[in-house]
């Protein structure tokens, strides 16, 4: 009760030097953050098409736009979606189930150079990816001389090069929750006569599950909107993803693309967002739990 009358004597003044600057804070970082979004939603649906032609927001509503991007036959945008969803969705599978295996292992198993390759995996992550674009072009080109599905223009390819720039990190973050997870419950584990095997797929996946959810999702965004090394490798319109394809149609800086490139961009953002809305909820036990490890 107490509290609730100091709360109601409070003053406009003293209200925001307490509390009242945070909400403006507030307000002002989502309308930073809202509005590059709302301005590529109303370029989508303008009937212009162009981005001089945009700057009244949603003056103009229209599916003119959404129409032209899957009818053009140049520009075979749902072949690009379907490609971005198995790349990103395969990479992110993969990159949960490896960076699992190997999490476990650095933090339950103990073995000669455990240290070093624990070490070597964050070291490795002071690098960007793209600073190895040559030696991924050479590296995929030589092996699809011997494996062809593997090589340069294949999904397949693509996916293995963004496996190994997903498993640093990802793997030293899961060994940070792996660790939070009590020893005596392998114990009691070895104790019924269960092996590693048993123990990793059968109880610490799912005591894990926040932090493999967490993994996946960043994964995926990550991969979905991934442009340069995609564009590297995959050159071939068939196959290309959706961030090269939509790039590609408007390299030639034709200003009446913009309106088709928007309503391309809403539409790959779409899977992105429901993903993180339907995962939220572990990203913060997740997160936390492996960095405060």
């Amino acid at each position: 009760m107490t509290t609730y009358r100091t709360y109601q004597r409070r003053g406009p003044v003293q209200w925001f030097r307490q509390t009242g600057w945070r909400h403006i804070v507030g307000l002002i970082m989502s309308a930073i953050a809202v509005f590059p979004l709302l301005y590529v939603l109303s370029t989508s649906l303008a009937k212009s098409g162009t981005l001089t032609g945009s700057n009244q927001l949603f003056a103009s509503i229209t599916f003119d736009n959404y129409v032209k991007l899957f009818n053009d036959p140049g520009r075979p945008f749902f072949r690009w979606w379907c490609n971005t969803l198995i790349v990103s969705s395969v990479t992110s599978a993969a990159s949960v189930f490896l960076c699992a295996m190997a999490a476990y292992a650095f933090s339950r198993l103990r073995f000669a150079g455990r240290r070093v390759g624990l070490g070597t995996l964050v070291i490795t992550q002071m690098f960007p990816q793209f600073l190895g674009v040559i030696s991924i072009f050479l590296l995929l080109g030589a092996i699809g001389d011997a494996v062809p599905w593997l090589g340069l223009n294949t999904l397949p390819g693509l996916i293995a090069v963004y496996l190994g720039g997903a498993l640093g990190v990802n793997t030293y973050l899961m060994y940070g929750y792996f660790n939070t997870i009590p020893r005596e419950i392998d114990e009691a584990a070895k104790i019924d006569g269960a092996g590693h095997a048993r123990i990793f797929f059968t109880i610490i996946l799912r005591l894990v599950a926040p932090i493999l959810v967490v993994i996946g999702m960043l994964v995926y965004i990550g991969v979905a909107g991934e442009f340069v090394i995609a564009s590297v490798v995959l050159s071939d319109t068939q196959i290309q993803t959706a961030p090269v394809g939509l790039y590609n149609m408007i390299s030639m800086f034709r200003n009446d693309n913009w309106g088709v490139f928007c309503a391309g961009a809403v539409l790959t953002a779409l899977p992105v967002m429901a993903l993180f809305l339907y995962t939220q909820k572990y990203i913060v036990t997740g997160l936390f739990a492996g960095s405060g490890k």
